[in-house]
């Protein structure tokens, strides 16, 4: 008999092997899990009722904290309304709705938003919009895409393709031809840099350097994240954005900012476009778009790229030949609208930016500890590094990541790196919480 024949109380309920889990060691957890029953607030209670500090908002994307009951509110109302409208050639009022809300607060002249599911769709939809904006504009020889090593751009095949993570791609070999990566900005110069280092603006000259080996005219898109988040909080150089940006200017490449993790506040600004005052051409976005209530993330495409691509079609035509069947689910965009809600009724974006300082010196107060090998941070995301151990990359980190959850704190750890991103209702008592187990964790090896 099939599991879903069975009567549901009779399904072993006890048992953790069915659920392949993602990014995770499988075994490993099973062996010892680490469950989260609840949440709310700043807070997450695990199976034996222990109450952990949220160190990470989630994977960054809970800013407002957990359990918002005016999001459930929207999302129950919605789909007691119309839980689902195909998104091909039909529309519903509520993704027009969140369509011109969000673009209010983003930037000019982003005034057209593409809806997808996820940061990792995101990526792939804005690679897809630069082959198109190519076409429509007569170079579709510009088939090369420039990222970055260490760079993380989700992990659809397209973002694989981009990804600078060895171990985001080493066991999936068959990827986009045609890419070149930049080298990274971490360097040991600027170690426990607080904000954006003097140094390292030179490292952009690598784009430079491929239009010279490459040719301008064959590079389509250049892929960067203003701060490299998953990689562990790499703070671009004072000038290097700058410096990107002008090269593509000069070569007709498009500059696509991924802005999954610093967009919606994390930078003490709107948007990485605004804390550091660099005009991408595209913006792909996810996380804190709904406040982690429902997946969804966006690609928001500048009037120049948008109206490029849809005026080379013909009259009555399918302009972008592109989309996924829950594109602008009507949920996912009341949860939306609710999230931009409390983002503006609450300041948010304000308390983030007035919180930085206190967080950044509380983390800093770590650097001392002796495993700590560097610690990065900007805004209200922060990253600490510790040395590895001889010949184990991210071996410690693992087992660190671990320590930190029983001793009360929930943090992100990439490899050797915690990931610290506070939530926006944060007070500075949770931010002491969270460096205090940091602490605690650190000081027992």
């Amino acid at each position: 008999m099939s599991v879903l024949a069975e009567p549901i109380e009779q399904v072993k309920t006890n048992s953790l092997e069915q659920h392949w889990m993602p990014f995770s060691s499988n075994r490993d957890f099973k062996n010892a899990p680490r469950l989260i029953t609840r949440s709310e607030g700043m807070y997450l209670w695990n199976q034996q009722g222990g109450r952990l500090v949220d160190g990470s908002s989630g994977l960054f994307n809970v800013p407002a904290g957990h359990a918002r009951k005016s999001i459930a509110d929207a999302v129950h109302a919605q789909m007691m309304q119309n839980g689902y409208t195909a998104p091909f050639q039909l529309g519903q009022p509520t993704s027009f709705e969140f369509a011109a809300k969000l673009t209010q607060i983003m930037p000019e002249p982003f005034n057209h938003v593409f809806f997808v599911n996820s940061g990792s769709e995101a990526i792939d939809t804005a690679l897809k919009m630069v082959m198109a904006y190519h076409r429509a504009n007569g170079e579709a020889q510009r088939t090369r895409f420039v990222s970055r090593e260490r760079a993380y751009h989700g992990v659809n095949m397209g973002g694989v393709s981009l990804s600078g993570m060895v171990k985001n791609r080493e066991t999936f070999p068959v990827v986009m031809p045609n890419i070149v990566m930049m080298r990274h900005t971490w360097n040991e110069e600027n170690a426990f840099t607080k904000g954006q280092p003097e140094t390292g603006a030179e490292l952009a000259n690598d784009l430079q350097r491929f239009c010279e080996t490459y040719g301008g005219s064959t590079i389509a898109a250049v892929f960067i994240e203003p701060v490299a988040g998953s990689t562990g909080t790499l703070v671009p150089p004072k000038g290097y954005l700058e410096r990107v940006r002008q090269i593509c200017d000069e070569h007709g490449i498009l500059l696509v900012f991924d802005e999954v993790i610093t967009g919606f506040g994390r930078l003490g600004k709107p948007f990485a476009v605004d804390a550091f005052n660099v005009m991408p051409d595209i913006i792909t976005l996810a996380k804190a778009l709904t406040n982690g209530a429902i997946p969804m993330g966006a690609v928001a495409a500048s009037d120049q790229v948008y109206e490029t691509i849809t005026e080379a079609a013909p009259e009555n035509a399918i302009e972008f030949f592109h989309g996924y069947t829950y594109s602008a689910h009507p949920a996912a965009c009341a949860a939306g609208l609710a999230t931009l809600k409390i983002y503006e009724d609450e300041g948010l974006f304000e308390r983030a930016a007035e919180l930085s300082d206190y967080f950044l010196d509380a983390i800093w107060s770590l650097q001392d500890i002796p495993i700590v090998k560097d610690i990065r941070g900007y805004g209200l995301m922060g990253g600490v590094e510790v040395h590895p151990l001889p010949g184990k990359p991210g071996i410690r980190g693992n087992e660190m990541q671990k320590k930190l959850f029983w001793n009360g704190c929930h943090a992100k750890w990439t490899g050797d790196t915690a990931i610290l991103a506070p939530a926006f209702i944060a007070e500075r008592s949770h931010v002491d919480e969270i460096v205090d187990a940091m602490k605690k964790t650190l000081m027992s090896e």
